[in-house]
């Protein structure tokens, strides 16, 4: 009887935990437990993650630079005496980094490696069992030749994550180099800017480089994340052409609406101009379907920004009409509804301009968004520089550099509670070398010395002309 009761508790027992374990999984979906720190004090977003940056100029280190502000370890692999070419260009401060690169590099580790040397092949091959994700915006081919494939990656380190920019996804253009306003051109946003009767022109905002820059780090997230179920890397490839596209994808739209007949938000519309067979350029015509303007604020054309983006939007007219001092426009079956008004465009932006001729930008901002009428003041790089609330949410931040002093940049524009970015100065080239070398490598010192007698990490000594 004993012995029965003892098997019996045992058996209760032994289908008692499974059962607990179960629960207690599901519970927690396989995740830790939440943190019970406070928000912002349980660590960056993207700690333990480590970045091998193989990039260089815009589009790549605005990738890298993002991650680290996230908190992933990015280790910047530059040439020995040269470095990221952005660095000597557009030079403004002697002895210095360039704006160019500083701006792109933030909380970034620099080492300088040759990557044709020998030894120097060995340490990348041994950052490669370090790292969890290397990016790369080289010439196509280029990493390859380097003797990185994609198969010697991943037998070193099958976990590894290859993130890409190219100019060109594959097809016909796939090897051709591409740069930020070919980017532009090729993706559709150059041939959808600018005025109907003049040239295709590009945008200020660099959304080749950059916004190519941002699909990649998302790409990159993405990846780490299923890497988190399956346990093996992958490839991430963004073509510019292909990020360009995606931000221009209302004109795609607009072009798949050209077959239904005219685009009647467009202000060609209201001026009896025929529609080509390709999305037209529209000036200043809003791309969401309400009429949209630039129009003159007081001071221009004298000051070039003393200007604000004004939207008639349906549910506002009466408030438009009031502010502007035309109220019978409210009533009049030729002013009343949106389809009437679509004829009429021209001279009611001219009315409006009217108005808020006699007002400054801010002046009319003010009065407009009393009743919510979609409006927007041109700022400035100056306005914007010294606007205070930028300053407080981190967009906009003060940076002390040791060879250019205090200089000003765009902080991440992504805010996370718990995950708070602060921004670190650019390294020097080479700053953190030896670091790398000893606490990622684990290097010895006497290792370290051989390295650098080797010329694995140095530029090579230029011979002195005969004279």
């Amino acid at each position: 009887m004993a012995k029965a009761k003892k098997k019996s508790k045992l058996k209760a027992v032994k289908t008692k935990k499974p059962a607990a374990k179960k629960a207690a999984a599901k519970k927690s979906n396989g995740l830790p437990s939440p943190s019970k720190k406070p928000f912002g004090q349980a660590g960056l977003a993207l700690d333990g993650v480590r970045i091998l940056d193989f990039t260089h100029v815009q589009s790549g280190p605005t990738c890298t630079q993002l991650l680290a502000w996230f908190g992933a370890d990015v280790i910047k692999v530059e040439r020995p005496g040269v470095g990221d070419i952005t660095r000597g260009q557009l030079v403004d401060v002697k002895g210095a980094d360039s704006l160019y690169f500083t701006m792109l590099n933030h909380n970034k580790r620099s080492i300088t490696i040759d990557s044709k040397h020998k030894k120097g092949k060995e340490i990348l091959d041994r950052l490669i069992k370090e790292c969890d994700v290397l990016v790369e915006n080289f010439a196509p081919g280029a990493l390859d030749r380097m003797g990185l494939t994609w198969e010697h990656i991943h037998k070193l380190n099958p976990r590894m994550i290859v993130a890409s920019v190219k100019g060109f996804g594959p097809g016909p253009y796939e090897d051709c180099k591409v740069y930020e306003n070919v980017a532009q051109c090729t993706g559709g946003s150059a041939s959808t800017t600018g005025f109907r009767d003049g040239p295709p022109l590009v945008t200020g905002a660099q959304i080749g480089d950059s916004g190519t820059g941002l699909h990649l780090a998302l790409g990159i997230v993405t990846a780490l994340y299923q890497r988190s179920r399956t346990g093996r890397g992958q490839k991430v490839l963004c073509a510019m052409q292909d990020g360009v596209l995606n931000l221009a994808r209302v004109k795609l739209r607009d072009q798949q609406r050209l077959k239904h007949g005219p685009l009647t938000e467009y202000s060609q519309y209201g001026e009896g101009i025929p529609f080509g067979d390709a999305t037209p350029r529209a000036g200043n015509d809003s791309g969401g379907g309400q009429p949209g303007r630039i129009l003159k604020c007081k001071g221009a054309p004298q000051d070039p920004n003393a200007y604000i983006y004004f939207i008639t939007q349906a549910p506002v007219w009466e408030s438009i009409c009031d502010v502007i001092g035309e109220p019978t426009w409210k009533t009049d079956p030729e002013f009343s509804t949106p389809k009437a008004r679509l004829p009429k465009l021209n001279a009611i932006f001219e009315r409006i301009e009217r108005w808020t001729m006699t007002k400054t930008k801010f002046e009319a901002m003010d009065i407009l968004n009393k009743y919510d009428i979609p409006c927007g003041p041109i700022l400035s790089m100056k306005e914007l520089a010294e606007d205070q609330s930028l300053r407080k949410t981190g967009t906009v931040v003060e940076v002390d550099h040791p060879k250019r002093g205090k200089y000003l940049s765009v902080g991440n524009p992504i805010k996370l509670s718990d995950s708070i970015s602060k921004v670190k100065r650019s390294p020097l080239l080479g700053e953190h070398t030896d670091e790398i070398l000893k606490d990622v490598l684990r290097y010895s010192a006497k290792e370290i010395a051989d390295i650098k007698v080797s010329g694995a990490i140095t530029a090579p000594e230029k011979k002195e002309k005969a004279a």
